[in-house]
């Protein structure tokens, strides 16, 4: 298991550093929500949901949905270390007329499950997925990427009473917890807490875990397979901007723009933990 770990860690470090060398300097990017989310990508993409790069609408595929649409960076990095398009693409982040657009786009990115990124809406579309899929007995199952600035929109509270109370057990969501929305600390601006008590009051299996610590990730998604009759949701406590220290819990970056010194730090630190 300890090779696993250090395997999915490393993936997890790579998605960052291709997330910042996909911005670049001078370019307004989403770093934060995207390095906070990386090792739950990693985690999904590399060891716990089954897909194929080769047949991305496989019917058998576990199906993954960022509903905070505009951390999709850290979604496309992944999608190109597994082989769903070449990593040429990745550099073409927000051009016009390319594959990865700022939100991500089905019609345009394979391996891309739903338009995402108009907040709140993307656990309503897992709902329907998770539910489709139970119609058909199939063994697929469901993950849903949430934010924790997200949580202010009332269509997830929506989503969340139907997953209840259609006992949708197939359905996984991870709510990436970093505490910071765009313009400051959550807790100032529209606070949502106490998270734990309102996802259990809403009929939510909710598990806690420390969402860079690997192990804790992969222990969370192998208990929300076990539990049957409710959804699960792991509340995945992060630092928005993990890895790059001057980002790192800075809400500039939630959409931040890099200076050519600042990428290069970046560049640098993040290169140095890859080869660790």
């Amino acid at each position: 298991m300890s090779a696993l770990i250090q395997e999915l860690a490393r993936k997890a470090n790579e998605i960052r550093l291709t997330v910042v060398k996909m911005v670049g300097p001078g370019n307004p990017g989403h770093f934060g929500g995207s390095c906070s989310s990386a090792d739950i990508v990693a985690a999904l993409y590399f060891h716990k949901m089954k897909h194929d790069p080769k047949r991305p609408k496989w019917p058998e595929r576990d199906r993954l949905i960022f509903s905070k649409g505009h951390s999709a960076v850290a979604q496309y990095a992944a999608l190109a270390l597994c082989g769903y398009f070449p990593t040429e693409e990745l550099w073409n982040l927000k051009n016009l007329g390319a594959m990865l657009q700022g939100h991500p786009d089905m019609m345009r990115t394979p391996g891309i499950e739903a338009n995402t990124g108009s907040l709140g809406q993307g656990l309503s579309i897992c709902c329907g997925m998770a539910a489709g899929l139970r119609i058909d007995k199939s063994a697929s199952r469901v993950y849903c990427i949430v934010g924790d600035g997200e949580l202010a929109e009332g269509q997830i509270w929506e989503a969340a009473m139907a997953a209840s109370y259609y006992k949708l057990d197939n359905l996984t969501a991870i709510l990436d917890c970093n505490r910071l929305q765009a313009t400051g600390p959550i807790a100032e601006r529209f606070n949502t807490n106490p998270l734990k008590e309102k996802w259990e009051a809403f009929g939510w299996n909710t598990i806690e875990i420390n969402g860079h610590d690997m192990s804790q990730i992969l222990q969370g998604l192998d208990s929300a397979e076990q539990v049957k009759g409710k959804p699960t949701i792991l509340i995945a406590h992060t630092i928005k901007g993990k890895g790059i220290p001057f980002a790192e819990n800075n809400a500039a970056f939630h959409n931040g723009i890099m200076t050519q010194e600042q990428y290069e730090t970046a560049c640098k630190i993040l290169s140095e933990q890859e080869v660790m």
